[in-house]
């Protein structure tokens, strides 16, 4: 709205500037007259008034009820006094009408504001993107075994539903009949795939991935996990307490200023001079100087440049309030996995047994496996399977330059591993339950390497020859981003607390902490509590900050003073977050602070100046000078207004030069 009404009030406001006696007088120009020229500024600058003053009257109707005067307020006084006067000027001799002054009033008014609700954010995103994750539709199994395709709406409790590879989970349910794995990082912000089998339960919105399964519905529509986490989110936007900007806390004051410098003026004319046509261009150049330009402009210009910088530089702002509130920021919460982690498995370290030994016609020879020999076997086993353990193994190879072996009679062993032939010798590949499954033991310095792991909350993953012996073992662990330290060094630097929060184990979030220098964390959150403890932070009087990535952080991200959403997570966190880090790069938090700062240090700067002008063009306007000879004159008060204007913009271009650089 304001971005049309602006552009449709500039061009009229053309011939309205052209044809000012007072523009031509200062470029030294005669504009050229014509029948009617003479109403062309007073019947466009009626146009503009009606068009492009209307939105500020309407929101000044609203702070009037409210009794809060503020920006609207001071706009809608300075453009009705102007243009009342105006008209009236064109039937009252001595008078000398302001419609230039009240035209681009109005034009960067309507700037202004442009550049300030682009940068609004619309908060409805986040419960339409949570919707989407429900599937439309659902197989239901009837009682001969037949499936029919029905409405998931059309679902009750104990319905039977069959869950193909690949599809979402329609309702919440218990498993009845067959085995997989299902994707739940959605709703527990764990990155491993959870294995289910008969009894498990699962949850509406989540992935099936390799198997499929028989479901028996328990929850459906308003019951399920993921409805109530739209309800929270739903819940925690309405939460949002009201802001109030600076700069309209500076108009309000001006608003009371300006109407009391109007009445000491016409007052104190009136007793010296008596009652005339001169005193009342006093009191309306009083009201009309009073609405300057720079203070309408002062907070939006920095916040579209803030908003461009912020850009160039990673992140995408949503929410102008809360990009203001990061300058105040004491606590800042990191979503562990996807955050400070990159959400997938990675091989950590490995220990290739020294006692491995290979049966060669009835002789047995030592067999020298090296760490490149046994990535290479693991790979080769692991080269068709999508497990992201089997993607971590494969990754590091390739890091290592291995090229992986060649094997033949592939076989997946469900929920224990999987099986291969390499050059002759039978392979697995697994976990602890594999090792019990075959009975094989582990000599000391794998055992020894095998709780090493455990206590850092790491998964170890055995390399078996012939079902006698382990020849290597990985440990693998969610990979914590380069990036984190850095992060964290930084904004304990800044005196600002660190928290992570994950629906992880204590064992593994308390690993995470330790190595990352983290002050507190949370372990085995469900999303509600992830929502309940940014609530409790907050209660100790905290300005807290949430960093995520997942749908289990929607609640939290909403609920926090800043949500900031990882770009590459999923799109409800995205639409939940007040701001975006496009690079996934924690590193951005604390540039995004920095910016938040210095975004603040030229609002002040630039209010500071805008309000500054108004105490010495006031005084003037009034005609405190007038005895020696000094009075400001509507026409001269306007230049003095877009001067104002030009120091505030090119201060607010000097934003734009801010260094966001962090030391690593």
């Amino acid at each position: 709205m304001f971005r049309r009404r602006f552009w449709v009030s500039l061009v009229l406001s053309v011939p309205v500037i052209y044809f000012s006696e007072f523009v031509q007088s200062v470029f030294g120009y005669t504009a050229p007259t014509f029948p009617g020229s003479v109403w062309i500024a007073p019947v466009l600058s009626v146009v503009i008034f009606a068009y492009g003053g209307v939105p500020f009257l309407s929101m000044a109707r609203t702070e009037l009820q409210n009794r809060e005067p503020g920006m609207m307020m001071l706009i809608s006084l300075a453009i009705t006094v102007a243009f009342v006067y105006s008209i009236a000027s064109l039937f009252i001799e001595g008078t000398t009408p302001f419609f230039w002054e009240l035209v681009t009033l109005i034009d960067i008014m309507l700037l202004g504001h442009w550049m300030e609700m682009r940068s609004v954010r619309q908060a409805s995103g986040a419960l339409d993107e949570l919707a989407k994750l429900m599937p439309d539709t659902a197989e239901r199994v009837s009682d001969d075994g037949s499936t029919e395709e029905v409405p998931v709406s059309a679902l009750i409790e104990g319905d039977v539903v069959l869950v193909r590879p690949g599809a979402s989970v329609p309702a919440d349910g218990q498993v009845v009949e067959g085995e997989s794995s299902v994707d739940e990082s959605m709703i527990t912000g764990e990155s491993r795939p959870v294995d289910k089998e008969p009894d498990s339960d699962v949850v509406a919105g989540t992935v099936n991935q390799d198997g499929s399964l028989r479901v028996r519905v328990t929850k459906t529509g308003d019951e399920t996990a993921l409805a109530g986490i739209m309800r929270l989110v739903d819940e925690a936007q309405k939460s949002k307490s009201r802001t109030q900007l600076l700069a309209d806390r500076a108009a309000g004051w001006l608003f009371y200023v300006a109407l009391a410098v109007a009445a000491l003026t016409g007052f104190a004319w009136v007793i010296a001079t008596g009652f005339s046509v001169a005193v009342l261009e006093r009191v309306v150049t009083v009201l009309v100087i009073a609405c300057p330009h720079a203070l309408g402009l002062a907070v939006p210009l920095v916040v579209a440049i803030n908003t461009s910088t912020a850009a160039r530089n990673g992140m995408l702002i949503r929410d102008r309030i809360a990009m203001e509130e990061a300058r105040n920021l004491d606590t800042v919460m990191f979503d562990k996995t996807g955050t400070l982690t990159k959400g997938e498995q990675g091989v950590v370290d490995v220990l290739v047994a020294s006692d491995a030994h290979r049966e060669d016609g009835g002789t047995v020879h030592a067999v020298d496996w090296d760490e490149d020999w046994a990535f290479a076997v693991a790979a080769g086993v692991e080269g068709d399977s999508e497990h992201m353990i089997a993607r971590a193994i494969r990754t590091a190879t390739e890091e290592r330059g291995v090229r992986p072996a060649q094997v033949s009679d592939f076989e997946n062993l469900r929920g224990l591993g999987v099986k291969a032939t390499v050059d002759g010798d039978t392979v697995h590949l697994g976990g602890p339950n594999l090792l019990d499954r075959l009975g094989v033991e582990r000599s000391e310095d794998l055992v020894a390497f095998a709780e090493a792991a455990g206590s850092n909350a790491q998964t170890v993953i055995y390399l078996i020859r012939d079902e006698a012996e382990v020849a290597a073992a990985f440990a693998l662990a969610d990979v914590i981003r380069e990036e984190s330290r850095q992060a964290i060094d930084a904004l304990h630097a800044m005196g600002i607390e660190v928290a992570m929060l994950t629906g992880d184990s204590e064992d593994v979030a308390k690993a995470v902490a330790e190595e990352l220098g983290i002050d507190q964390y949370f372990a085995e959150v469900l999303p509600e509590e992830k929502d309940t403890t940014v609530a409790q932070l907050q209660s100790e009087g905290k300005l807290v900050a949430m960093v995520g990535d997942g749908v289990n952080d929607a609640p939290a991200l909403t609920r926090a003073d800043v949500g900031i959403a990882i770009g590459s997570g999923t799109d409800v966190a995205i639409e939940s977050g007040d701001i975006i880090l496009v690079d996934n790069n924690p590193v951005d938090v604390v540039r995004l602070i920095r910016l938040s700062r210095a975004s603040y240090r030229k609002m002040q700067e630039n209010l500071v100046w805008a309000t500054g002008y108004n105490v010495i063009a006031l005084p003037l306007a009034a005609g405190i000078l007038a005895p020696i000879g000094i009075l400001l004159s509507p026409a001269i008060g306007a230049v003095f207004m877009s001067l104002s204007t030009v120091i505030v913009a090119i201060n607010a271009r000097r934003l734009g030069t801010v260094d966001l650089s962090v030391s690593s």
